[in-house]
């Protein structure tokens, strides 16, 4: 079973690599994989196997059944299942940082390469991208979605006078939700959104 993160910005952003070490955290590296990653990226190898091409030449070079990946789209019919989850071998995400409003990036940029593979969601509201992969590794131990617990939007203080309202969705592990003391302190050190 492996995650891959098809990346979808122009570069690998600080806050990207941030969630990717989560990631890692997360899976493992040997179960990680980087795809559309254009130039070579020490910090990225670092964290699992990396690709140049897009996952869905992946797809055909190594003959994987598409019926064995699961695609996740906030826009996909259904939201995925225990049961459903043990049966595929790949799990691809989009490694977009989120827009508020959402831009439906993953609709426009991920599906239409993975014909053929099936689509599903969690839930409707946009997570970043470490939270949905946690999300599914939970629902693949067994959890049902509808059981998991989730908070929508975090306010993370500055200081005194400023704050940052992050619009996204986030799980509720050990009764906090779940982000990166790392993407904590760099959000506080930055100055421009």
């Amino acid at each position: 079973m492996k995650f891959v993160i098809e990346h979808l910005e122009k570069r690998v952003w600080p806050w990207c690599l941030i969630e990717y070490e989560s990631i890692k955290d997360i899976v493992g590296k040997e179960k990680l994989i980087f795809t559309n990653i254009k130039r070579r990226n020490k910090n990225l190898e670092k964290l699992g196997k990396c690709f140049k091409e897009r996952f869905f030449k992946i797809v055909l070079e190594k003959n994987i059944n598409p019926k064995k990946v699961c695609v996740f789209d906030p826009q996909a019919k259904k939201t995925i299942s225990p049961n459903e989850a043990k049966e595929f071998d790949y799990f691809v995400f989009g490694g977009i940082l989120g827009d508020h409003p959402p831009k439906k990036r993953t609709k426009k940029e991920l599906s239409p390469t993975l014909k053929g593979c099936i689509f599903r969601n969690l839930g409707k509201k946009q997570f970043p991208t470490d939270n949905a992969v946690l999300v599914v590794k939970k629902i693949i131990e067994g959890k049902k979605f509808k059981d998991l617990n989730f908070k929508d939007k975090l306010e993370i203080k500055i200081n005194e006078i400023e704050s940052v309202e992050l619009p996204f969705r986030y799980m509720i592990e050990e009764e906090k939700p779940f982000i990166r003391e790392k993407l904590l302190n760099y959000i506080k050190r930055k100055r421009k959104f």
